[in-house]
Parts: structure tokens; C-alpha cells; sequence
């Protein structure tokens, strides 16, 4: 038994609500184009088609940062460091993620031990041209998140992103979003996190993650 605010509950009560499931994630890998007519590339988790383009160097790294620091926000997942996560990568062929990306993933996963395991897919990272009031080319960011659940080995949750930002008066319906990217020109990283933001709100709940199919 524990006492809390003058409450005696029970200890397995306080066990679980310090249990949190574990949680790896994996470095973005950058998909390039495989229709240069199209600039159309398929993501090869979920095999959706998306729109490929130009990924700056370095920018999965961006990518991978801000999910780490969203995640470790967000609370309900204890997140391995990145430094144990690549340590078991670099071991790994890449070519056996591009040719079995899930069945490759698992491995990872059961390597590290981790209930689930998120994995990221860069499509395009494209930066801004001019400032925040003015530009000439606006950032244009695309890119996929897909959570694996180790115990049954399955896909979860699959969040998207693709996005070039445009002015309000393209689009007056899309009101809200403008001003959630704070009325302005945004860079491609700024672009990327919000977007990540709107993406993570849509994540199961515990409950889910554990029970869900």
C-alpha cells in the first residue's frame, strides 16, 4: 500500500502508472525518386505513393531529432537513447531494409528489446527561398512515421505528412492552418515540426497501443 494525498492505494496501482511500455526509434531513412517524370516514390513500409522531391543532406537528421524530442514530450513512452539504437543499426545491412523493411524492423526491435518502434521515411525536405514576411519559394516537406508493435508484430499507426506552404489567399478555407503556421513563411524544419505536432496529436492512447489491433 501507498499513501498519497492522505489516499491509501494500492502499490500495484503506483507500479503501473510508473510502467511505461519502451519505445525505439530509428533514425529516418530518405526515399529518392523512382519516377523522375513523376517525382513519385512508394513508401516501402506502407507502399502508399508519395511525392519525392529534393532532400537537403542532413535533413533525416533534423527529422529524427524532433521526433526524439516530441516523443520524450509526449510522456507515454520510455524512449531508448539514440546511441543504443544506432549501435544495433550499424550492425544491420541497410539493403535488408529496402527489400524487407518490417521483417527487418522486428529484428531491430527484438534486438533492443522494445515494445514498439517507430519508423520514419524522408520524402522531400525542400528549404525556403526569401524571409518569414516574403518568399520566393515556399519550404515543402513530405515525409511518413509508422509505428511497429513488437509483441504481435504488427503496424499500429501510420502518420503522414506532405505539405508546401502556401499563401492564405490560395486557400481562404484553410484559414486555421495558416495561423497555425504563425501567419509567416516558415522554414522547412519549422514546417516539418508542426507538422509532426498535428501528426502526433492523432497517436493512440495507451490503452490503444497496447489492446489495439
Amino acid at each position: 500500500m501507498i499513501l498519497i494525498f492522505g489516499m491509501i492505494l494500492p502499490w500495484n496501482l503506483k507500479a503501473r502508472a510508473e510502467t511505461k511500455p519502451s519505445l525505439a526509434i530509428l533514425p529516418f531513412f530518405v526515399e529518392r525518386v523512382e519516377d523522375s517524370a513523376r517525382g513519385a516514390v512508394l513508401c516501402p513500409l506502407c507502399k502508399g505513393v508519395r511525392q519525392s522531391s529534393q532532400v537537403l543532406p542532413g535533413s533525416q537528421n533534423i527529422l529524427t531529432r524532433l521526433l526524439y524530442q516530441k516523443m520524450e514530450a509526449l510522456g507515454t513512452f520510455k524512449v531508448l537513447p539514440l546511441e543504443k539504437v544506432e549501435a544495433v543499426l550499424v550492425s544491420s545491412v541497410k539493403k535488408q531494409f529496402e527489400e524487407e523493411p518490417i521483417p527487418s524492423s522486428i529484428q531491430i526491435g527484438k534486438e533492443l528489446d522494445v515494445d514498439f518502434l517507430l519508423v520514419g521515411y524522408l520524402f522531400r525536405f525542400e528549404e525556403r527561398i526569401g524571409s518569414r514576411i516574403g518568399a520566393e519559394k515556399p519550404a515543402s516537406v513530405g515525409f511518413d512515421i509508422h509505428l511497429l508493435r513488437l509483441r504481435d508484430q504488427k503496424r499500429i499507426w501510420d502518420g503522414k505528412f506532405d505539405e508546401t506552404q502556401r499563401p492564405l489567399s490560395d486557400d481562404i478555407l484553410k484559414i486555421g492552418s495558416f495561423f497555425r503556421r504563425q501567419a509567416s513563411w516558415l522554414s522547412a524544419e519549422e514546417l516539418a515540426s508542426v507538422g509532426m505536432d498535428e501528426m502526433l496529436k492523432k497517436l493512440f492512447g495507451l490503452k490503444e497501443l497496447e489492446e489495439g489491433e
